[in-house]
């Protein structure tokens, strides 16, 4: 009787283990994923916004200068009161700055969204954001540097694809603005380019290809991210990156923090963008900054190129953070699979 009792005990305790096994499969397994959402292609005619949701604009010959540029693509133009506020070295109230991009977003005769420059800031506004909001109201998004906090928050909670290309006080050339029409005004699979001169040539790191859903930009904004929830998840993520002013001993320290949060195991690619003035102090005490480079993404058994033409540079890429990409590491290019904009 008693060895009956014992097996039917067992034989529960088995059944409710399994159960339990089954329970506790990680919650990330059953995460559905955020819908990717396209914004508009922009055309003549169409109303767009500036804004400066981190720092000060101090010159504001600038504005003007970008407002020229704008209207020379035909596009109506409306001016935030950030590009006037000075409150430190932002450009308002965290607030007040929040308020003024929600506000553009929910204004149905706005179009797309222009940042006038980067700075520092843009992560103090990431609580204040109303994400439900901006996805049902999805435009065109577009900034670097600091700005790279906002591209890649928004494509997180939204889905919605977000544009690391030139700010306003950053230059828009000739060569900046074929590319930039190619991708948000003529919403092409563009294949983006090396720049045009020598210098601007690729160096492959790791050979290979690789496809995945491009998602990156400025490394400072993005180490400080890790683990704030505002980062999307990096598995099959191609990711690109570019610093300017940095130490090399920096820039170890912030790749060595990605690396040890586990970002680079999820990785299918890694495209480099630019660093620039990222020379060490004392060079003959230090490493340089490609040196240390190397030293992260050859480890990696991904494919991996420096040279991508994007940061803080003249000749400079718009890049759809949120869409499907393929990189040749071979060649150092990468290729849109899908149009960034509908």
């Amino acid at each position: 009787m008693n060895s009956r009792r014992d097996f039917v005990k067992n034989t529960a305790l088995l059944s409710t283990l399994a159960l339990l096994n089954q329970s506790f499969t990680p919650l990330a397994e059953f995460t559905t994923p955020t819908p990717k959402i396209k914004a508009k292609r922009l055309k003549a005619g169409d109303t767009i916004a500036i804004t400066s949701p981190a720092g000060a604009v101090w010159d504001e010959s600038q504005v003007e200068k970008f407002t020229g540029v704008l209207k020379g693509f035909g596009f109506n133009v409306v001016l935030g009161n950030t590009l006037k506020v000075k409150l430190g070295y932002f450009s308002g109230t965290d607030s007040d700055r929040a308020k003024e991009l929600n506000g553009f977003f929910a204004d149905k005769n706005i179009k797309g969204i222009f940042c006038m420059k980067g700075g520092w800031g843009c992560a103090r506004i990431l609580e204040k954001l109303d994400y439900k909001m901006i996805a049902a109201n999805p435009k065109v998004l577009i900034g670097f540097s600091d700005i790279t906090t906002l591209l890649n928050a928004i494509y997180t909670k939204t889905g919605l694809i977000t544009f690391h290309g030139p700010v306003g006080n950053s230059g828009w050339n000739e060569w900046t603005t074929t590319v930039f029409k190619s991708v948000v005004m003529n919403g092409e699979q563009t294949a983006f380019p090396t720049g045009p001169n020598v210098e601007d040539m690729t160096i492959t790191f790791n050979k290979g290809k690789a496809s995945g859903t491009l998602a990156g930009g400025n490394l400072t904004v993005i180490s400080s991210l890790i683990g704030s929830g505002y980062l999307p998840d990096w598995k099959g993520k191609i990711l690109f990156l570019e610093e300017t002013t940095e130490e090399p001993y920096r820039i170890d320290r912030m790749l060595t923090q990605l690396k040890l949060a586990g970002v680079f195991k999820q990785l299918h690619g890694v495209a480099i963008g630019k660093f620039v003035k990222c020379e060490a102090e004392e060079p003959q005490k230090a490493f340089n900054y490609m040196q240390v480079l190397e030293q992260h993404f050859k480890l990696l058994t991904v494919p991996v190129f420096y040279g991508l033409m994007t940061g803080h540079i003249e000749n400079k890429l718009t890049l759809p953070v949120g869409a499907e990409v393929s990189l040749d590491a071979d060649l150092g290019t990468i290729k849109l699979n899908e149009t960034a904009v509908i």
